[in-house]
């Protein structure tokens, strides 16, 4: 008959450290399995297999596994904005895979309940996420970045008229779902500060929010707002960003200001908030964006910005 020593040498090939000793008792082999940071259909493959290891062992008639999982410190970082049309879902998307070139391990999180765009910025339209125990598994980009929106959910073009508490409940479960080692969600906000953003706050709190804004005087005024909502619920103002900064012809190579300049940088000043950088107005960024082609995926002057933003998030975060 095999002893508990000979039983944890047949599953240490499979669970490594992650099984502790294991404990036979009438032919009842019973062990703890340390399951953090496992997805929940790796945690399902890792338990059959080792089940049918130990079932293969002399005097084994049951296995009885008791699952643990170690809580760890995922972060949520809020994009958001005043209004509508500043870029603001370019800019997450980018700034999730300029961020993951960092070495974090990122998420992303398409929160625009209304009008999610991250599917086609992402290149994953026309695919749906699984369940398992009842939660969401996040679908994987092209760019190694697992997401979650609701374009997965409802068909191309269909509205969602959903009120106030059904688009915050249904934020709730894109968060919680199953984000398996994931330890940073970049959460793509809609414009405003509405139920989704309040109901966020209240039940899953940011770890802090960024705030994307144009240099014309209107955006500015509603991005003062986004940032008035966060500084009331406690949220740390992690830095703004000026978005279509700028315009270089192509033919000339002269700069131009459709959405005037500085404005942002200069709101940062007087607010004492950090100013994390500028991203110009690009015809590249914007065929980019629209083919699903995240200009931070590559090396060069459209993905230069987005590199650069990431680096100074990557210090707030270690502080």
């Amino acid at each position: 008959m095999s002893d508990p020593n000979t039983l944890l040498a047949a599953i240490s090939s499979i669970a490594g450290t992650r099984a502790a000793a294991v404990r036979l008792s009438d032919g009842r082999a019973s062990l703890i399995l340390d399951v953090t940071g496992l997805s929940g259909d790796e945690r399902s493959k890792m338990e059959a297999a080792i089940k049918a290891a130990l079932m293969a062992e002399d005097g084994v008639s049951e296995v009885r596994i008791a699952m643990t999982s170690e809580k760890r410190g995922r972060r949520l970082i809020a994009v958001g904005s005043g209004k509508g049309g500043v870029g603001k879902s370019t800019v997450s998307a980018n700034l999730a895979i300029a961020l993951k070139r960092l070495g974090f391990k990122v998420g992303l999180i398409d929160a625009d309940i209304y009008g999610p765009s991250q599917p086609r910025l992402m290149s994953t339209e026309g695919q749906r996420p699984e369940a398992q125990d009842q939660k969401m598994i996040p679908i994987m980009s092209p760019y190694g970045i697992p997401m979650l929106s609701m374009g997965h959910l409802v068909k191309p073009g269909q509205a969602i008229a959903w009120r106030g508490p059904m688009a915050g409940n249904a934020l709730g479960q894109l968060i919680d779902a199953d984000w398996g080692d994931v330890e940073l969600i970049i959460a793509d906000l809609p414009p405003g500060t509405g139920d989704v953003q309040l109901s966020m706050i209240s039940k899953q709190k940011p770890a802090g929010a960024v705030i994307v804004s144009t240099p014309q005087d209107l955006s500015l005024i509603d991005a003062t707002r986004a940032i008035d909502l966060f500084n009331q619920s406690g949220v740390p103002i992690i830095g703004l960003i000026e978005n279509m900064a700028g315009y270089a012809c192509p033919h000339c190579g002269e700069i131009s200001d459709p959405f005037g300049s500085g404005g942002v940088q200069a709101a940062a000043n007087v607010m004492g908030h950090d100013f994390l950088g500028r991203i110009p107005l690009t015809l590249e960024i914007r065929t980019a964006s629209d083919a699903g082609q995240p200009p931070a995926a590559e090396d060069g002057p459209a993905a230069t910005p987005f590199h650069a933003i990431a680096a100074k998030i990557k210090d707030w975060l270690a502080q």
